[in-house]
């Protein structure tokens, strides 16, 4: 692989890590993960479960009415499961089972931010779809060698779009995460998080951002320093044209003077030029 090429596959790398990395995001329901606090169950309902509320029953009044003494008091009755959650849905583990219990995030969100959170996804989809129209872009520049004014073309078109879709993905983050801190504080009390960071998905989120942005640098760099070489390539060779037309031979005249010398005195000749002086002029010329 040649030089230009292998230049060519790095400026590519970082456009497919990005798109990648939308993907995964986007596809994923980590981008938030934390921990609720639920009231356990009770034993009885629950027979064979760990985490319930253990309780003894008893009688009153000669078995009239029934009385459950419960052992524990405070925090006891309440037990911690995780949670996370993406653009799609919410997921949080089951105490009954190793699986986990999922509902969407839109039936989760306020009524009021449920369009906030459709800009987002649109967002992201217009980051994901600009992130691969510059990686075909690319990709057709590395499989296709050539040089000249329609590749500069491609590099400027790879830099704008990079650029737009790293601009797209950032308001997507940053609407995303307007969206789910207003759930936490106004959600569902069936659903709120006690405790809650960023996962893994939003950090690959923010790492696609970053490498768009990279990668329209990298992208306008490469068109700012192929238009500089072409135009001193103009310049050198409209250079060397002028050059060559100053130092050609002059073509000879036409019309050459016919001298016709005479001796005359002193070391000097007489030139007789009367055929190109006006008749009233004299015809002769000293030149010594």
């Amino acid at each position: 692989m040649d030089r230009a090429r292998r230049q060519r596959v790095l400026a590519l790398l970082p456009v497919c890590l990005a798109l990648a990395f939308s993907l995964t995001a986007v596809g994923s329901s980590y981008w938030c993960e934390g921990t609720r606090r639920v009231a356990k169950p009770l034993c009885q309902d629950h027979p064979g479960v760990l985490h319930c509320i253990h309780y003894s029953s008893g009688s009153r009044d000669n078995g009239t009415q029934a009385v459950q003494y419960i052992w524990e008091m405070g925090d006891d009755k309440f037990t911690w499961r995780r949670f996370h959650l993406g653009l799609w849905q919410s997921c949080e583990e089951s105490l009954g089972s190793a699986g986990e219990k999922c509902r969407s995030f839109q039936s989760i969100i306020p009524v009021e931010e449920q369009g906030v959170l459709w800009l987002c996804i649109g967002a992201e989809v217009l980051n994901i779809l600009l992130t691969l129209t510059s990686a075909v872009l690319l990709g057709s520049r590395v499989s296709y060698h050539s040089s000249g004014f329609h590749w500069l073309k491609v590099d400027a078109s790879v830099a704008i779009l990079m650029v737009l879709a790293g601009l797209l993905a950032m308001v997507a983050h940053m609407m995303y995460t307007t969206v789910f801190q207003i759930t936490v504080n106004i959600g569902p009390e069936d659903w709120k998080p006690q405790t809650w960071d960023y996962g893994w998905s939003f950090c690959l989120a923010w790492g696609s951002f970053a490498l768009c942005m990279v990668a329209s640098v990298t992208a306008t760099s490469r068109y700012t320093a192929a238009r500089l070489e072409l135009a001193e390539q103009k310049s050198v060779r409209k250079g060397s044209q002028l050059s060559q037309h100053n130092f050609q031979e002059p073509k000879s005249s036409e019309g050459v003077w016919e001298t016709e010398a005479a001796p005359s005195p002193a070391g000097c000749a007489l030139v007789n030029i009367s055929e190109h002086l006006p008749s009233d002029a004299e015809g002769k010329v000293s030149m010594c």
